[in-house]
């Protein structure tokens, strides 16, 4: 009775356990698989999957004008340059000051052991005027130096130059965002190819297969195709990597506080025709920021020479003082005589350099050495700046001409693959002349994006010499 129980017991049990078994699903069958281990069938990823981004908000799309927009608010090189040219300008309202009469209010009060001596005004001190001495003046003070104005002038050449090295900051921060922006972009257009060549592989390997199994080709040709989607899959993974990085590099360069949710627009097309090259140098020689630094430096040179002399010429200063110097700390004196104590005086001093043990005109060797040398930078800026736009220009002209040929060479590699894969299909091909076209398509339609991006990277230099056309 006991035994038959126990079995009856056992067997609901196994009822129980299998019903329990069937209900759940087993654990991870139902979670998606990761772009890095699932096959992929020939669709494009938005960036928003393969990023670690708020999906409760839509992404900020941005362009390439906001990407620079973004880039001048938040890059340090750039704002540093910025901070540089401000502080310059303030050194030129400061030593524009300096050329101007200064007004100055002092308030004094001294006091002085008393002697008792009437002879003396009753204070032990000579210098001084007795024993209580209030003083209450205003003083405009003017100095008058050859040296103040050559020495404005050179601060106005180092403001001139840190303006020029502010547009090369702006103009190298352009190239930066110029390189990131369309990295990622093409970053984006080859993780698609990268899709599309593993969708492809992936393909071509069920096709193998069924073949074999109709006995019209050999197991190595399904061992190639297997190889190949194999390859294909790490060349998506690889390039999914490559996307991210590339976009976390974007994000660090346009956002302070390192957002990922955004998307950029993907304005690559054939560009316009670059204008002639005689227009290009006139515009170089007209705009270039280089050879402004040049000759801004050889300008702040040569006032430096003329400061260093101004340095041993003579000086004059002016001062001229109203208020009251008195021993009451009052308009009028005391009674009964009730005097004014308000009044002026005016001093001129002449200061005349007679001997410094040399360091005055050592300071004109130095000064005078900095501008052979301000001179020797000069000339190789425009050596530099006539190879730079030579270089440039051929750079960025053979760049585009090259987009429309590896345009061409793209769509024939597709047409290729296409027709190979009927041959195969058909018995005339071999598996290797597939792989063959399958690598060939991918190589030509990364070349075509990275051609792209050369001919947009190019420009941005040679605009670097000459301004936006």
């Amino acid at each position: 009775m006991f035994t038959a129980a126990c079995r009856k017991f056992a067997r609901q049990s196994r009822i129980v356990s299998l019903g329990i078994l069937l209900a759940v699903p087993a654990h991870g069958q139902d979670q998606p698989q990761s772009a890095a281990t699932s096959k992929v069938y020939g669709q494009v990823q938005t960036p928003a999957t393969t990023a670690d981004t708020n999906t409760t908000q839509a992404p900020l799309v941005l362009t390439l004008q906001d990407a620079l927009a973004r880039a001048k608010a938040n890059d340090p090189q750039f704002r540093a340059a910025l901070t540089e040219l401000g502080l310059a300008h303030q050194d030129t309202v400061q030593s524009r000051a300096q050329l101007l009469p200064n007004v100055n209010y002092n308030m004094q009060y001294i006091y002085t052991q008393g002697g008792g001596l009437v002879a003396n005004n009753g204070v032990r001190y000579i210098a001084n005027n007795g024993v209580h001495e209030y003083i209450a003046q205003g003083n405009i003070h003017q100095a008058l130096s050859p040296g103040m104005l050559a020495d404005y002038r050179k601060v106005e050449a180092a403001e001139a130059l840190s303006r020029a090295k502010s547009e090369i900051a702006t103009r190298g921060l352009v190239v930066t965002v110029v390189q990131s922006y369309y990295g990622y972009v093409v970053a984006e257009r080859k993780y698609a190819t990268a899709q599309k060549a593993a969708a492809e592989a992936d393909r071509f390997f069920d096709i193998s297969q069924k073949l074999q199994n109709g006995g019209e080709v050999a197991r190595s040709d399904v061992i190639k195709a297997q190889i190949q989607d194999q390859q294909q899959q790490r060349s998506l993974q690889d390039a999914l990597l490559e996307m991210n990085k590339t976009r976390l590099d974007l994000a660090v360069l346009l956002f302070p506080n390192f957002d990922q949710n955004f998307s950029v627009v993907d304005d690559l097309r054939l560009p316009n025709p670059l204008p002639p090259f005689v227009e290009v140098q006139a515009a170089g020689t007209r705009n270039n920021p280089e050879l402004r630094v040049a000759l801004a430096s050889l300008r702040q040179s040569d006032q430096e020479v003329k400061v260093a002399w101004a340095a041993m010429l003579p000086s004059v200063g002016l001062d001229y003082f109203y208020g009251i110097d008195a021993n009451q700390f009052a308009v009028r004196g005391p009674a009964p005589d009730h005097f004014r104590n308000l009044g002026y005086s005016a001093t001129a001093t002449l200061q005349l350099p007679i001997w410094n043990w040399g360091a005055g005109y050592s300071k004109v060797k130095q000064a005078d050495l900095r501008r052979q040398q301000a001179h020797v930078e000069l000339s190789f800026a425009q050596r530099r700046l006539l190879a730079d736009l030579r270089s440039f220009y051929d750079e960025t002209e053979t760049s585009r001409a090259q987009l429309e040929s590896l345009a061409q060479t793209a769509e024939l590699a597709s047409d290729s693959l296409r027709l190979t894969t009927l041959r195969y299909q058909a018995g005339e091909a071999t598996v290797l002349e597939v792989v063959d076209a399958q690598n060939t398509l991918t190589l030509a339609r990364n070349a075509y994006d990275d051609g792209q991006v050369r001919f947009q990277v190019a420009l941005a230099n040679l605009e670097t010499l000459t301004g936006s056309f």
